[in-house]
């Protein structure tokens, strides 16, 4: 321990506590090193993740997580420098848990604090692979956005309407009783189909919808005249092809010259393949971080927040009030 201590004298350590929805997740890390990165998924048979069993979950499992996490990366929390948090934007009492775990945290130890926006952490660990400006493409379960660095702040250049691309599948992946999370099942499912089916195509401007798409996907499957590898199949290739678009139209608009993929869903490999075809088609570099740093993750968090701090910016404990619709354009990007 003491080894380590010594090693890491000259590197800022920050640690990252990430719990918006299902995942409660702990990143240790320094500016150019992930130490450690731990997570825990609430999951269920049936239904949605309830706001009280992730706020649960969370509580739950923070010390043990938190004590897992420093023994991964040799280190003492007295070693830390930074404490951040997800503030969100997601699930109130999920996101009061962790606010509350960060706040004790750094009164305690007296750390200074640093609340992050969740969708803004996602694009930004692109960063520590030599990512300098990206159009991010962010899809989960709860958000779909478009997003790229403009005027200092991320604008959204296009969101979803209304569902999230993640829960749009994992809600069909319910209703024909495949359980949550259903995303790497639909995905399994689509890889044996061979027929096209036609489903609803929606793309508003630069925004999107898929409650169509589910409605109309869980109607077919409910005929029984289709075969469910089918539909999965043509849910995903319609789905995607409308993110594709958007993102698409966003690098056009911004002449940026790189594209991430980020988010849970970002670990689907025909979402994938489509996104590296249209970057490839343009001569623009694609990039798609190691899967543990896609889903929700606490390393994420810590990042961000460690460059949020190296730039000047402060947080009163007053200030670390949680915020369920934190938008992503509200924060000004001086890091």
């Amino acid at each position: 321990m003491l080894l380590n201590s010594i090693l890491y004298l000259f590197l800022m350590i920050t640690l990252g506590i990430e719990g918006t929805a299902h995942t409660l997740g702990i990143g240790i890390v320094t500016e150019e090193k992930v130490l450690a990165n731990i997570f825990d998924t609430l999951t269920t048979e049936k239904g949605g993740i309830h706001p009280k069993e992730a706020a649960e979950h969370h509580a739950k499992l923070l010390r043990p997580l938190l004590k897992k996490a420093l023994q991964e990366a040799k280190v003492n929390i007295k070693d830390v420098d930074v404490i951040a948090f997800s503030q969100g934007p997601g699930l109130g009492p999920a996101l009061r848990v962790v606010a509350t775990a960060a706040r004790a945290l750094a009164l305690r130890y007296n750390k200074p604090i640093v609340g992050v926006n969740h969708c803004i952490a996602h694009v930004e660990i692109t960063k520590m692979f030599g990512i300098r400006d990206p159009v991010g493409l962010y899809v989960s379960g709860g958000n779909t956005q478009v997003l790229a660095l403009e005027g200092g702040r991320y604008r959204v250049f296009g969101e979803t309407l209304d569902i999230g691309i993640g829960n749009a599948i994992d809600t069909f992946a319910r209703e024909i009783g495949l359980g949550f999370p259903g995303g790497p099942k639909i995905e399994k499912l689509a890889q044996k189909g061979e027929k096209y089916i036609e489903l609803p195509y929606t793309v508003k401007g630069m925004d999107l919808s898929f409650s169509g798409i589910l409605t109309e996907a869980v109607r077919k499957y409910k005929t029984g005249k289709y075969k469910l590898e089918d539909i999965a199949y043509s849910f995903q290739e319609t789905a995607f092809a409308a993110l594709i678009e958007v993102t698409e139209r966003a690098v056009a608009h911004t002449g940026k010259e790189e594209v991430v993929l980020v988010g849970g869903v970002a670990a689907n490999n025909r979402l994938r393949e489509m996104l590296k075809t249209m970057s490839e088609e343009r001569g623009i570099k694609f990039f798609v971080p190691p899967y543990d740093l896609c889903r929700d993750n606490g390393a994420m968090i810590a990042y961000n927040g460690l460059r949020m701090f190296k730039a000047g910016i402060r947080f009163s404990i007053e200030e670390t009030i949680v915020k369920q619709k934190f938008r992503t354009d509200e924060m000004e990007v001086t890091w």
